[in-house]
Protein backbone atom coordinates (compact mmCIF):
# COMPACT_ATOMS: atom_id res chain seq x y z
CA UNK A 1 0.00 0.00 0.00
CA UNK A 2 1.23 3.27 -0.82
CA UNK A 3 2.31 5.65 1.72
CA UNK A 4 3.04 9.19 2.63
CA UNK A 5 5.53 10.32 4.79
CA UNK A 6 4.39 13.56 7.21
CA UNK A 7 5.45 16.02 9.70
CA UNK A 8 3.79 15.18 13.10
CA UNK A 9 4.06 17.09 16.61
CA UNK A 10 7.37 17.62 17.86
CA UNK A 11 8.70 17.82 14.78
CA UNK A 12 8.70 13.94 13.67
CA UNK A 13 8.08 12.52 10.77
CA UNK A 14 5.49 9.63 10.12
CA UNK A 15 5.17 7.54 7.55
CA UNK A 16 1.01 6.67 6.94
CA UNK A 17 -0.57 4.50 4.74
CA UNK A 18 -2.98 5.82 2.10
CA UNK A 19 -6.30 4.46 1.26
CA UNK A 20 -7.14 4.13 -2.66
CA UNK A 21 -9.41 7.17 -2.51
CA UNK A 22 -6.82 9.12 -0.80
CA UNK A 23 -3.87 8.03 -3.47
CA UNK A 24 -6.49 9.06 -6.53
CA UNK A 25 -7.14 12.42 -4.74
CA UNK A 26 -3.72 13.27 -4.43
CA UNK A 27 -3.05 12.50 -7.68
CA UNK A 28 -5.66 14.96 -8.95
CA UNK A 29 -4.10 17.95 -6.80
CA UNK A 30 -0.72 16.39 -7.93
CA UNK A 31 -1.91 17.13 -11.43
CA UNK A 32 -3.32 20.55 -10.30
CA UNK A 33 -1.51 24.00 -12.00
CA UNK A 34 0.47 24.85 -8.84
CA UNK A 35 2.66 28.05 -8.09
CA UNK A 36 5.64 29.00 -8.85
CA UNK A 37 8.23 27.98 -6.51
CA UNK A 38 5.68 26.07 -4.55
CA UNK A 39 7.67 23.31 -2.16
CA UNK A 40 4.98 22.18 -0.29
CA UNK A 41 2.45 19.42 -1.46
CA UNK A 42 -0.25 21.58 -0.14
CA UNK A 43 0.95 25.29 0.36
CA UNK A 44 -0.16 28.10 2.09
CA UNK A 45 -0.73 31.61 -0.69
CA UNK A 46 3.11 32.11 -0.64
CA UNK A 47 3.98 28.57 -1.69
CA UNK A 48 5.69 27.32 1.98
CA UNK A 49 4.47 24.64 4.36
CA UNK A 50 0.94 25.26 5.43
CA UNK A 51 0.99 26.28 8.93
CA UNK A 52 -1.74 24.54 11.55
CA UNK A 53 -3.60 28.02 11.05
CA UNK A 54 -3.82 27.53 7.61
CA UNK A 55 -5.57 23.80 7.79
CA UNK A 56 -8.04 25.74 10.41
CA UNK A 57 -9.21 28.63 8.09
CA UNK A 58 -9.35 25.79 5.37
CA UNK A 59 -11.40 23.66 7.11
CA UNK A 60 -13.22 26.44 8.74
CA UNK A 61 -14.50 27.68 5.50
CA UNK A 62 -15.32 24.36 3.53
CA UNK A 63 -17.32 23.51 6.76
CA UNK A 64 -19.55 26.55 6.11
CA UNK A 65 -20.05 25.45 2.82
CA UNK A 66 -21.12 22.28 3.93
CA UNK A 67 -23.13 23.28 6.71
CA UNK A 68 -25.71 25.09 4.19
CA UNK A 69 -26.47 21.69 3.32
CA UNK A 70 -26.34 19.42 5.93
CA UNK A 71 -28.42 20.67 8.65
CA UNK A 72 -26.83 17.98 11.19
CA UNK A 73 -23.40 19.36 10.80
CA UNK A 74 -24.38 22.99 12.02
CA UNK A 75 -24.61 22.12 15.54
CA UNK A 76 -21.58 20.37 15.41
CA UNK A 77 -18.09 21.51 16.13
CA UNK A 78 -15.62 20.70 13.54
CA UNK A 79 -11.68 20.66 13.75
CA UNK A 80 -8.59 18.63 12.81
CA UNK A 81 -8.62 17.15 16.35
CA UNK A 82 -12.25 15.92 16.36
CA UNK A 83 -11.53 14.98 12.03
CA UNK A 84 -8.46 12.51 14.21
CA UNK A 85 -11.20 11.70 16.82
CA UNK A 86 -13.45 10.38 14.75
CA UNK A 87 -11.32 8.83 12.60
CA UNK A 88 -9.64 6.73 15.74
CA UNK A 89 -13.52 5.80 16.75
CA UNK A 90 -14.10 4.71 13.74
CA UNK A 91 -11.59 2.67 13.87
CA UNK A 92 -12.36 1.26 16.87
CA UNK A 93 -15.86 0.16 15.98
CA UNK A 94 -14.26 -1.31 13.24
CA UNK A 95 -12.63 -3.82 15.69
CA UNK A 96 -9.31 -2.26 15.23
CA UNK A 97 -7.02 -2.92 17.97
CA UNK A 98 -6.44 -0.45 20.02
CA UNK A 99 -2.25 -0.60 19.67
CA UNK A 100 -2.63 -0.57 16.26
CA UNK A 101 -4.90 2.59 16.27
CA UNK A 102 -2.04 4.46 18.92
CA UNK A 103 0.53 3.54 15.69
CA UNK A 104 -2.12 4.81 13.17
CA UNK A 105 -2.39 8.51 15.65
CA UNK A 106 1.61 8.26 16.37
CA UNK A 107 0.90 8.01 19.59
CA UNK A 108 4.36 7.28 21.57
CA UNK A 109 2.40 5.95 24.79
CA UNK A 110 -0.95 3.40 24.49
CA UNK A 111 -1.79 5.43 27.43
CA UNK A 112 -2.53 8.52 25.54
CA UNK A 113 -4.53 6.66 23.07
CA UNK A 114 -6.90 5.11 25.75
CA UNK A 115 -7.76 8.57 27.23
CA UNK A 116 -8.26 10.01 23.91
CA UNK A 117 -10.73 7.00 22.98
CA UNK A 118 -13.69 6.69 24.73
CA UNK A 119 -16.06 4.21 24.29
CA UNK A 120 -19.58 5.28 22.63
CA UNK A 121 -22.46 3.31 24.17
CA UNK A 122 -22.83 0.82 21.46
CA UNK A 123 -19.14 -0.69 21.69
CA UNK A 124 -20.34 -0.69 25.48
CA UNK A 125 -23.43 -2.33 24.98
CA UNK A 126 -21.78 -5.21 22.57
CA UNK A 127 -18.91 -6.10 25.09
CA UNK A 128 -21.99 -6.21 27.85
CA UNK A 129 -23.55 -8.60 25.09
CA UNK A 130 -20.25 -11.22 25.59
CA UNK A 131 -20.77 -11.66 28.82
CA UNK A 132 -22.59 -14.81 30.00
CA UNK A 133 -25.86 -14.34 31.70
CA UNK A 134 -26.63 -13.58 35.02
CA UNK A 135 -27.07 -16.84 37.51
CA UNK A 136 -28.71 -16.44 40.50
CA UNK A 137 -28.17 -19.57 41.90
CA UNK A 138 -24.06 -18.79 42.09
CA UNK A 139 -24.75 -15.13 43.10
CA UNK A 140 -26.35 -15.57 46.64
CA UNK A 141 -25.86 -13.71 49.48
CA UNK A 142 -22.28 -14.80 51.43
CA UNK A 143 -22.90 -15.97 54.79
CA UNK A 144 -20.26 -16.72 57.15
CA UNK A 145 -20.24 -19.85 59.20
CA UNK A 146 -20.11 -19.65 62.99
CA UNK A 147 -16.14 -20.57 62.81
CA UNK A 148 -15.47 -17.40 61.10
CA UNK A 149 -17.83 -15.18 62.63
CA UNK A 150 -16.20 -16.02 66.43
CA UNK A 151 -13.14 -15.48 64.73
CA UNK A 152 -13.89 -11.73 63.05
CA UNK A 153 -15.95 -11.21 66.83
CA UNK A 154 -12.62 -11.81 68.56
CA UNK A 155 -10.82 -8.73 66.68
Amino acid sequence: MPTCDALARAARSEVRPLTKVAQQALRGWLNEPRKRGATAVFPNTHGGKLSADGVQALLNKYVAKAREHCVTLRSKRVSPHVLRHSAAMELLQAGVDCSVIALWLGHEAMETTLTYLHAHLELKESALAKLKPYERAKAERFRPNDRLLEFLNAL
